[in-house]
């Protein structure tokens, strides 16, 4: 594919994964839990919310927000590798605060500081990996991105997809 085909083709899948990622953090699509209390909080200590009763660390959702956010670094790396990895880094930074901006305005569940550090160490990750990825694969960096991110982004559509009609056609929720 020309260099403009794969770009546009990049634009469109990271459009796609903004979206999941609008529909897994703002509205915690799948998983159709209470989206919210209508309660707004804010949390500046980093790992405060990260404990259960028994002063055990949830790793669970550190590991999702990190996850969540490792396509965003793969993804500004793709479009704009020839930015220094500080542009880069707050261009991360800013998508994970709006993300808990916005959701404090809506009260949309909680906005937590440990939160904007997972995603950033995701995006960190995401930048790490595509850097690894133009190492290996020179000039082709980009195709086998898309490649790779096409593959994904199907695998999740249709996963998402599959649990809507679980819950709305099997179990009637």
């Amino acid at each position: 594919m020309k260099k403009e085909k794969q770009s546009t083709l990049t634009i469109v899948l990271m459009v796609v994964y903004l979206l999941l990622l609008i529909g897994i953090v703002m509205f915690k699509l799948p998983f159709y839990s209470e989206i919210s209390d209508g309660v707004r909080m804010i949390n500046l200590i980093p790992l405060q919310g990260s404990f259960d009763e028994n002063r055990v660390i949830l790793l669970h959702e550190i590991v999702d927000n990190t996850l969540l956010f490792i396509p965003l670094g793969i993804y500004i790396c793709a479009l704009k590798n020839e930015w220094p990895f500080k542009k880069k880094f707050f261009s991360i930074i800013g998508v994970s605060l709006s993300f808990e901006v916005l959701q404090f305005i809506f009260a949309l569940g909680r906005s937590d500081i440990t939160d904007i550090l997972d995603n950033a160490l995701g995006g960190i990750i995401g930048i790490g990996i595509y850097v690894l990825l133009s190492w290996a694969f020179k000039s082709k960096t980009v195709k086998v991105v898309n490649m790779l991110a096409l593959t994904v982004t199907v695998c999740v559509v249709l996963g998402f997809a599959y649990l809507f009609y679980l819950s709305h056609f099997v179990m009637g929720c």
